[in-house]
């Protein structure tokens, strides 16, 4: 079956089936970095703003293609990181392509799928340091507990970075939740915004994205399907 997407930036204009070979390695050259390091940001979010569906999970809100170009901003990346929250709440597996770096002030990850196919190895839980030794006691048989010096149990996103990538771990996406997502986007440290915006008219909370103060972007694209989503790309300028 035919997936039709249209690029309206840059403004060619050009109408491109993403379900063909053809159409799925130039939908992947648009999400390419060449750079060595890089901190970007990937969710989806309603019309009203809301980052999860009825269910509480961005499940009810996504689409094919949303799902399509989330592995390919995996597969470009070399860890995804989240917040604890986000793991409890959409039952986080660990990607096959990258590492998972979760971010957790308590450990608790109640909920995660994380060994469920024996790839606990590949996750890394990023945690004060003060709190390591209570976090290594919840973890699944194999994840790799990182200590942070916190101020009061909270961590720096500038201490979450040079953490990872001193662990070799330089091309990074975030998936949320939220608040994770605002404290990175705060500090300045996202250097890409990939938002999937769904058609979808939802009660809301609180924004996706609850930032503290304005930040400034350029458009690098925007792509728009048949059935109303549109996935956006923002540069920090």
């Amino acid at each position: 079956m035919s997936q039709l997407v249209t690029e309206v930036i840059p403004s060619a204009g050009a109408v491109v089936d993403v379900a063909t070979a053809a159409g799925r390695d130039w939908l992947a050259e648009r999400y390419r970095r060449a750079e060595e390091s890089y901190l970007r940001l990937n969710m989806i979010t309603s019309l009203t703003g809301a980052a999860a569906g009825e269910d509480g999970t961005s499940d009810t809100l996504t689409s094919t293609l949303d799902r399509r170009i989330l592995g390919l901003i995996r597969a470009d990346a070399d860890a995804v990181v989240v917040g604890a929250q986000s793991v409890r709440a959409e039952g986080y597996v660990v990607p096959r392509t990258a590492r998972l770096a979760v971010v957790t002030s308590s450990g608790d990850l109640s909920g995660h799928r994380l060994d469920d196919d024996g790839s606990a190895e590949r996750v890394l839980v990023v945690c004060p340091q003060e709190r390591a030794d209570d976090v290594s006691q919840r973890l699944p048989t194999g994840a790799t507990v990182v200590p942070v010096a916190s101020a009061g149990g909270h961590l720096r996103p500038e201490d979450i970075v040079d953490a990872l990538a001193r662990r070799g771990l330089r091309r990074l996406v975030c998936e949320g939740g939220p608040s994770l997502a605002a404290q990175f986007a705060d500090a300045g440290l996202i250097d890409e915004y990939c938002v999937t915006v769904a058609p979808t008219i939802a009660p809301a909370a609180r924004p996706f994205l609850p930032v503290s103060h304005r930040v400034g972007t350029t458009p690098a694209g925007l792509l728009v399907d048949a059935a109303g989503f549109s996935y956006l790309r923002l540069r920090a300028r």
